[in-house]
């Protein structure tokens, strides 16, 4: 973690199965305000159950999760405040089909957050803008590329002014001649301060733009620290196959 201020996001022994299957394994974690922590892993370590489960979309069988020194895993607390301040983009887009890029942009603000709708259009527009999407604005999103259906659900989490973005593989379903142009506004929205957790398989991304990297193995965070370190000297075995597998060149400090 950075600074002396207490973490915006804190998982403690977070714990959840399904059935016999255990996904996490008293979890523990930590994020910065404008920090960003790329999660890596197997597929199956945890990564998306652990997003789900911050946002409320998961139940937990043990731990807490705090936002803001808040525990939102109360069993008291309405998920519909918590999911007020955490935007979400997953692997599917998961858009309105039979609403306009614009209107899909529109509808928790307007609806959830109270925004008057001018003021939601305008900050729709605006972003959308941003986004290289102006024109898309008043299109449907069965007529818009993956590419921009990706942007349009990164602007969606992004109009409800987040304090924390949750972005879950969002590459992986996109063409690799468009994985650049949606890293790079993720990277935009890093510089300017947003704080982030985020899964992806893309290495070299999380080496340039989180602040630490999270190796999670069997459910747990085996390994944690600037890029640098985790992707380029691990101490953890487990960290070294798995960069191994993930990387075209085998990482410094890892056996041969």
């Amino acid at each position: 973690m950075t600074g002396s201020a207490p973490p915006l996001l804190e998982v403690r022994g977070l714990r959840k199965t399904y059935g016999d299957r255990v996904v996490l394994d008293g979890l523990d974690l930590a994020v910065d305000t404008h920090e960003v922590v790329c999660l890596i892993g197997a597929s199956g370590s945890g990564k998306s159950t652990l997003l789900r489960c911050v946002n409320l979309l998961e139940s937990v069988d043990d731990g807490r999760v705090l936002l803001d020194g808040r525990e939102v895993t109360d069993p008291t607390v309405d998920p519909r405040d918590v999911r007020r301040d955490i935007g979400v983009v997953f692997q599917a887009y998961n858009l309105f089909p039979h609403l306009t890029a614009l209107d899909n942009c529109t509808l928790a603000p307007v609806r959830v957050h109270g925004v008057p709708r001018s003021e939601a259009v305008d900050r729709a527009r605006g972003l959308l803008d941003r986004f290289g999407l102006a024109a898309q604005a008043d299109v449907h999103p069965d007529r818009l590329s993956g590419g921009q259906q990706q942007r349009v659900a990164l602007v969606r989490a992004l109009c409800t002014q987040p304090r924390l973005l949750l972005l879950d593989e969002i590459t992986a379903a996109l063409d690799p001649e468009l994985v650049g142009d949606v890293l790079e506004l993720v990277r935009a929205e890093a510089e300017a301060g947003m704080t982030m957790l985020l899964a992806t398989h893309e290495m070299a991304f999380a080496r340039e733009v989180a602040s630490r990297v999270a190796y999670l193995h069997q459910g747990r965070v085996l390994e944690i620290g600037p890029p640098a370190q985790v992707l380029g000297d691990p101490t953890e075995e487990a960290t070294r196959r798995f960069l191994r597998r993930v990387l075209p060149e085998r990482p410094p400090g890892a056996p041969a």
